[in-house]
C-alpha cells in the first residue's frame, strides 16, 4: 500500500466539513492557528438537515460580523414549538437583538460558514476520509484515505466534528452512550397543490410541514402504524403517513429529499481525550426536535475555538481545554434531556399522552414565566458557566457583540476610571480595551471573552487590581 507522510506536524487537523468542523476551523484561523479541515464527502449534500438559526447562534454569527448576511436570506420566525404542543413558545419576549428563529436551510448556512472559514485561511480538502488514528504526547497520527489513495497526516491537535457516527470518536475510544432507538419518524420534501396545515397530532401520529423557499414544503413527524419500521421512504409512504394524521396529502408530488431517521438519544463521555476533541454531532446525538442541534453544536466550537487556538499557539496551558468538557458537557446532558422529553410529547397518542399534551399547551398559553424559560431553552439564551467569583462571570453577553469580531478578548471599563496599568497590562496579554461600561450591568470592569461570555468582571475599576487579574488569567493573544 502507498502510504505518504503529509504535513506532519500540523497544529490542528478538524475531521467534518459541516456548520460545525466549519466554525471550529474558522475559529482557529482567526486565532491565528494554522487549521486544515478534512471532510469524507467529495461534495456538500444537497440536503439540509436543519432549518433554522436560533438566537444564541444569531449572536454568536454577529461576533464575527456574519449576522447581515444570515438576517438578508432567512426568514424569522418569532413563534416556534416545543414538542409539537398546540400553543406554539413565543421567542418575541426573549432579552436578545434577535427574538426569533432564522428559518434558512443547513445547505446555505453551510455556504456562508465556508465562505466566512476561507476568508480566515482555512484549508478544506473534500474527498478525504479519515479511517483511524492514534495519539502520543507529542500529537496524533491521523489515517486518510483520499483521492490519491491512503496517506499518514500528523497533527498537535485533532477535533472530531464528522457526525454521529464519528470516527474520531471512536478511535480516540470514548464512550458514546444513552437510548437506542425505540422509533422512526419521517421527513420529506415535496411540492403540493394545496396548502398544507402547519400541524396535526392525533392518534395516527404527528405531523409538522414547514414552507420552504422554492415552493416545496418540508413534512416530518411521526406515524404510529410505521415508526418502528426502518428503511427506505417513498413517496407513497409520505402520502399515507400525512393522510393519516393530517387527512390529507395535499397534492404532494416532485419529491426531493425522503428519509427516516430514528430518535437515539446519545453523549460522549468526555469532550476531551488527551489531543483529540469533539463538537457537534460526534459529541451529542439526538432527535431534532426544536431544531437545535446543529445550533448546539456551533456554540460547542464557540466555546473550543479559542481555547485550542490559545493551546496551540503556545500561549495558554493544555489544561485550557478541559473548560470545553467542563461547560459543555452540562449543555450536552440537557440537550439530551430536553429532547427526549420532546420526543415523548410528539408520540403521545394514548388518551392519557394526549391529555398531558392539552394540559402542557394550556400552561404555555396562561403561564408567560413557562413559555419564557421553554423559549429561553431552546434559543440557549439560559446557558452561563459556573466559573465562579463575580456574579457576573461566566454569563452571556448580548450587546455589543461587534466588539468581538477579531475573536480576541475585550476589556470594558467604565468610562470615569483611570487605567494606565490596566491599558498596559491588556496590551501585553493581546487583550483590547475599550472605554465602555456593559448595558445593564453596574460593573466597573468586564473581561468578555473570544466566545461571548464573560471571564472576569469587578464592580470598581481599581486599575492596579484589573493589571493583576488579567496577569492572573495565563492567556496571551495575537495582537
Amino acid at each position: 500500500m502507498n502510504v505518504v507522510e503529509a504535513h506532519s506536524n500540523e497544529p490542528v487537523v478538524v475531521v467534518g466539513a459541516g456548520p460545525v468542523g466549519l466554525w471550529t476551523a474558522a475559529e482557529l484561523a482567526l486565532g491565528g492557528v494554522q487549521v486544515v479541515v478534512l471532510e469524507r464527502a467529495a461534495e456538500r449534500s444537497p440536503h439540509s438537515k436543519a432549518l433554522g438559526v436560533h438566537p444564541r447562534t444569531l449572536e454568536v454569527l454577529a461576533m464575527r460580523g456574519l449576522e447581515q448576511q444570515f438576517l438578508a436570506e432567512g426568514v424569522p420566525m418569532p413563534r416556534w414549538h416545543f414538542g409539537m404542543l398546540e400553543t406554539p413558545i413565543d421567542l418575541g419576549v426573549l432579552d436578545t437583538p434577535y427574538p426569533f428563529m432564522l428559518a434558512i436551510p443547513q445547505k446555505r448556512t453551510e455556504e456562508l460558514i465556508e465562505e466566512h472559514a476561507l476568508k480566515a485561511g482555512v484549508r478544506i480538502l473534500r474527498g478525504h476520509t479519515v479511517t483511524d488514528l492514534t495519539q502520543d504526547e507529542d500529537g496524533v497520527r491521523l489515517q486518510v484515505s483520499g483521492p490519491d489513495g491512503p496517506y499518514t497526516r500528523v497533527a498537535r491537535y485533532v477535533v472530531g466534528a464528522d457526525g454521529v457516527g464519528s470516527v474520531v470518536r471512536t478511535a480516540a475510544g470514548i464512550p458514546f452512550s444513552g437510548t437506542e432507538t425505540t422509533f422512526y419518524s419521517y421527513l420529506g420534501e415535496a411540492r403540493v397543490t394545496s396548502e398544507p396545515v402547519r400541524g396535526a397530532h392525533n392518534e395516527h401520529g404527528a405531523m409538522l410541514s414547514v414552507p420552504l423557499r422554492d415552493g416545496r414544503y418540508r413534512f416530518a413527524g411521526v406515524d404510529k402504524q410505521t415508526a418502528h419500521q426502518p428503511g427506505p421512504l417513498t413517496l407513497e409512504g409520505l402520502r399515507e403517513a400525512t393522510i393519516r394524521v393530517a387527512g390529507s396529502d395535499f397534492g404532494m408530488h416532485d419529491p426531493s429529499w425522503l428519509t427516516r431517521f430514528g430518535d437515539a438519544a446519545k453523549l460522549a463521555e468526555n469532550y476531551r481525550r488527551g489531543r483529540v476533541l469533539l463538537a457537534g454531532d460526534a459529541a451529542h446525538r439526538h432527535l431534532p426536535a426544536g431544531g437545535v442541534g446543529l445550533n448546539v453544536g456551533v456554540q460547542d466550537a464557540m466555546n473550543l475555538g479559542w481555547r485550542l487556538a490559545a493551546v496551540a499557539r503556545g500561549d495558554a496551558d493544555p489544561a485550557l481545554l478541559d473548560g470545553y468538557h467542563d461547560e459543555r458537557h452540562p449543555v450536552g446532558e440537557q440537550l439530551v434531556e430536553h429532547t427526549l422529553g420532546q420526543s415523548a410529547l410528539i408520540t403521545a397518542t394514548a388518551p392519557d399522552g394526549m391529555a398531558l399534551r392539552a394540559v402542557l399547551s394550556r400552561l404555555i398559553g396562561d403561564v408567560p414565566e413557562l413559555s419564557l424559560s421553554l423559549a429561553r431553552k431552546l434559543s440557549a439564551l439560559d446557558v452561563s458557566y459556573p466559573v465562579g467569583g463575580h456574579p457576573l462571570a461566566g454569563t452571556r453577553v448580548s450587546a455589543q457583540l461587534e466588539l468581538l469580531r477579531d475573536a480576541r478578548p475585550v476589556l470594558l471599563v467604565a468610562p470615569a476610571a483611570s487605567i494606565p496599568a490596566t491599558t498596559a497590562a491588556a496590551a501585553e496579554r493581546g487583550i483590547d480595551v475599550v472605554t465602555r461600561s456593559l448595558p445593564g450591568t453596574t460593573a466597573a470592569a468586564v473581561l468578555v471573552r473570544p466566545d461571548g461570555h464573560v471571564w472576569w468582571a469587578a464592580d470598581e475599576a481599581d486599575d492596579q487590581l484589573i493589571a493583576a487579574a488579567l496577569g492572573d488569567l495565563g492567556v496571551r493573544f495575537p495582537a
